[in-house]
Parts: C-alpha cells; sequence; structure tokens
C-alpha cells in the first residue's frame, strides 16, 4: 500500500499537469491534502470545554450605541467592506445559476436587496461602502453578466472567484480529471474557509486596504437577517477586535449549527463533525451550548493579510466524501468561522435571532415573502403583530420544493402573522386570501388534488379532504 509521501508526490505531479488552474490554487490544494494526509486534526479534549465568558461573547444589548452624528457614521462606514459568499447554485430549490438570482420578495431576488441595503447606506451618510461578491467557478459568469444591471448605483461592486480544486478520487489519490471527467465535475469550491486566501490572491484585500478600509462584513448572500450593524462595526473598531463571529440562541432546528467555546484561553468554533459520538447528544443539548454561528463574521482586513502571509490559518478540514458518475471521490473543505481561533481579541457577539434568516428552502421562501415581513431599504422587518418572537415552522411537501412548483400552488401567499406550525403533503394548492393560524396540518390522500378555496380560514385544524375545510 502506498506510504503517505508516495500518494503525495504522485498528486503532485498529476496537479502539476492541470492547466485550468492557478500556481497558487495548486500550492493551496497541495497544501491541504498533506495536511489531511498528516492527521494534524485538532483533537478536542472535552473535559477542557468551557462556556465562554460575556467577555468573549459578548451580548447584543450591552453594545454601546453608533454614533449619531452623520460624519462620525460616516468615517465608520468609509472603513467597511462588504463581502457576500456568493458560490452557491439554486439547484437544491430547482433552479439554474447562481442561488443569488432567486426572486424573494416583491419581485427582488437575493442580490437586488443587497444592492438596494447599501446604496440606501451610501446614499444616507455619504459614504463609500464597496460590495465583494467571491463566486465559485459554478456562478462567476452568470454573476459578471447579472452585475452589469447595477452598472449605475452608487456602489462600487466587485467580483473575484473562489479557488477551484481538483476532486480526488477516494482510492487512488489522483484528480478526477487524470480519469478522462472532463468539465465541471471534475471540480469543487473548497468551502468559505477558502475566502481568506482568495481575497488575496484575487488582489481585492491589497485594492482595500489601498483604499483604506480596514473591516470586512462576510455573509451569505442567502440569509436575507445579515445587514449591516453600526453598533457592531462601532464595537470592534474601538475594542480594536480584529475578529468577530455572530452567535445566536439555538432553538431545535438548530441543534447541527457550530457554536463557540473558551478552549485552553481561546475562543474557538467547535463543530459536530469534532465532536466524538459520545458526546453528539450533549453538544446538540440547547442547555449546555446555548448559541450557533450565524456565518456573520466581521474581520480586520490587516489581521487578514498578516495570517495569509505567514500561513497560519490551518482551520480544521472537512472531508466531504461524494460520488459522481459511479466514482467514489474526496472533497476537503475549511470553514471561515473556524478561522476564529488565529485571531487576536477574537469574539463572539449574541445577536437577535432577526440577523439570522437564512433561505435555503421553498418552506423559507413561504415565510419571507408572508406578511410576517414588510420590506424597507432593501432589508426584510418582522411584522410587530407577531406576538411569538420564534418563526411559525412550517414544512412544505416535496410538491413544493422547486420555487416553480412553489409559486404554482400558491395564487397569493396566505397570512400566517399568528401561525405556529403547517405542515403540508400531497398535491395541494392554494387559493387566494387565506389566512393559517395555530397548528395546522394539511394532507391530500395519494391521487387526489386537494384545493383550499379563496378566503379559508384555517386555525387549528387538520385536513384530510375538502369536507374538513
Amino acid at each position: 500500500m502506498a506510504s503517505n509521501s508516495d500518494k503525495l508526490s504522485k498528486l503532485r505531479s498529476a496537479v502539476d499537469g492541470l492547466n485550468e488552474i492557478s500556481a497558487n490554487e495548486k500550492s493551496g490544494f497541495i497544501n491541504l491534502v498533506s495536511r489531511y494526509l498528516s492527521g494534524e486534526a485538532e483533537h478536542i479534549e472535552w473535559s477542557k470545554i468551557q462556556t465562554p465568558t460575556d467577555e468573549v461573547v459578548v451580548p447584543y444589548d450591552t453594545l454601546a450605541p453608533p454614533p449619531e452624528d452623520i460624519g462620525e457614521t460616516k468615517k465608520l462606514l468609509d472603513k467597511l467592506v462588504v463581502l457576500k459568499l456568493n458560490g452557491g447554485l439554486g439547484t437544491t430549490m430547482g433552479c439554474t445559476g447562481p442561488k443569488s438570482v432567486i426572486e424573494v420578495r416583491d419581485g427582488f431576488t437575493f442580490l437586488d436587496l443587497i444592492v438596494k441595503q447599501i446604496e440606501f447606506l451610501n446614499s444616507k451618510y455619504g459614504c463609500s461602502v464597496p460590495l465583494l461578491l467571491m463566486n465559485s467557478f459554478n456562478t462567476h459568469e452568470d454573476t459578471a453578466k447579472i452585475v452589469e444591471k447595477y452598472s449605475n448605483s452608487n456602489i462600487e461592486i466587485h467580483t473575484f472567484n473562489q479557488s477551484q480544486y481538483p476532486r480526488l478520487v477516494a482510492d487512488e489519490f489522483i484528480p478526477l480529471s487524470c480519469k478522462g471527467q472532463q468539465g465541471k465535475d471534475g471540480w469543487y469550491p473548497p468551502g468559505h474557509g477558502d475566502v481568506f486566501s482568495s481575497l488575496m490572491n484575487s488582489g481585492k484585500l491589497d485594492a482595500m486596504l489601498s483604499k483604506g478600509k480596514e473591516f470586512i462584513f462576510v455573509a451569505n448572500s442567502d440569509n436575507l437577517g445579515s445587514i449591516v450593524d453600526l453598533k457592531i462595526l462601532n464595537h470592534l473598531i474601538n475594542k480594536k477586535n480584529e475578529y468577530c463571529m455572530e452567535v445566536t440562541p439555538k432553538t431545535l432546528a438548530d441543534v447541527k449549527g457550530g457554536t463557540l467555546i473558551s478552549y485552553e484561553g481561546r475562543v474557538q468554533l467547535l463543530e459536530i463533525a469534532q465532536v466524538a459520538d459520545e458526546h453528539v447528544n450533549e453538544f446538540k443539548s440547547i442547555e449546555k451550548f446555548k448559541i450557533f454561528n450565524t456565518n456573520n463574521l466581521w474581520v480586520n482586513l490587516k489581521a487578514i493579510k498578516r495570517l495569509v502571509e505567514a500561513d497560519a490559518l490551518k482551520m480544521e478540514i472537512i472531508p466531504n466524501p461524494k460520488e459522481v458518475n459511479g466514482i467514489k471521490i474526496l472533497q476537503l473543505e475549511t470553514a471561515a468561522g473556524a478561522a476564529i481561533r488565529f485571531f487576536n481579541h477574537a469574539i463572539g457577539i449574541n445577536v437577535p435571532r432577526s440577523r439570522f434568516l437564512p433561505v435555503k428552502t421553498s418552506s423559507d421562501l413561504l415565510l419571507v415573502q408572508s406578511d410576517l415581513y414588510t420590506l424597507a431599504d432593501g432589508s426584510v422587518i418582522r411584522n410587530k403583530d407577531r406576538a411569538n418572537p420564534a418563526n411559525p415552522s412550517i414544512d412544505l411537501g416535496p410538491e413544493f420544493k422547486k420555487v416553480g412548483d412553489f409559486l404554482k400552488r400558491f395564487k397569493s401567499i396566505p397570512s400566517i402573522v399568528q401561525l405556529e406550525n403547517l405542515k403540508v403533503a400531497g398535491d395541494v394548492c392554494f387559493g387566494s386570501n387565506i389566512v393559517l393560524k395555530g397548528n395546522v396540518n394539511i394532507n391530500a390522500k395519494p391521487g387526489t388534488k386537494l384545493e383550499i378555496p379563496d378566503g379559508a380560514m384555517l386555525g387549528n385544524k387538520t385536513i384530510n379532504g375538502p369536507e374538513d375545510i
């Protein structure tokens, strides 16, 4: 059996012959694989895990208010860059192209809303917050065309690509492209932990530093809650924190999300993949680990440059096994949140749940298109008439999975301000002006179509057929 050093040298010579990627990408990939083979994964000793104090995970309501003076606010914002992670495709929701161009509300896409938010800031304060989009090779071409429509906007928009790494054939440890696998199937983007080196390699990091920018706010493009927060920015600049992860209280829906811990004197992200089987239930407990990572991150640009140049960002490697055309492959990835332990004075801030509003499924789309939210200056604002601080739990069946099918099944989006739980199974269609309250369960019998009529008011009901409406 080949030794690890034999595997690595065979892989290195195979990768050298790949013309599709840059020298930086080749060395980054080999570096990642050699770390993986050396088994340097950091072992977490469960007994050493400590709950972070309020100094480490700062409660949001203890932050000082930002300056009221418009000139002072402009100075703050002129130090900021916004970066949205835009590498994902909308395939899970049945769309082709970048996920960020799915329409989420009032005809606006994720990207439209992001642009509107920053346009509003730049207009209100006379500042120049640029928008960076980190694409993958999957989304790059489409995004380049889409951003042309914002050419008259008051925002500088920059796009750059994250790394493109070859997928590995698991049993032979060679690039999949060496097996005659042409096209995009042979490649993968190595997770958002790649954002720091890609910022540097693309030249965008130095370009932003040369304009006097100090902080970058990084967030997923599908998180509608991740808007610029002046209180957080003001706090980080005043306290000289190099890195901040926004965390929020965990609910039963978030039990697999990474959490912040204090470990050997540093703040660290603990992911479920690092947890030994015997401790997984404890990790998922919302009593012991009360917060989870929203992936809204604020990072000092000079600190990124220092750490990337020193090759010091050795985030935990996440092995992601997959199968492509019957071949077992391996993708090695990293997460941006795991970089927290390498930065000085790194903190978490325990933010309100409203800053975490991801749209991953059509069930999430129903929430954000409903009367539970309104739109103002590109931001989705929660309806004050909703008494329960938690959002309703919505579970739409596979018939609603694709955005196109979802839209066909609603004449208009029902009122859900007083809804707690909705579960829909089978071939169900909704008329217009429907009101849902409390707990509603709708099950169409196999082979039958169930239509909820216009104007229906359903409160605490189980519906299996028209007779139950």
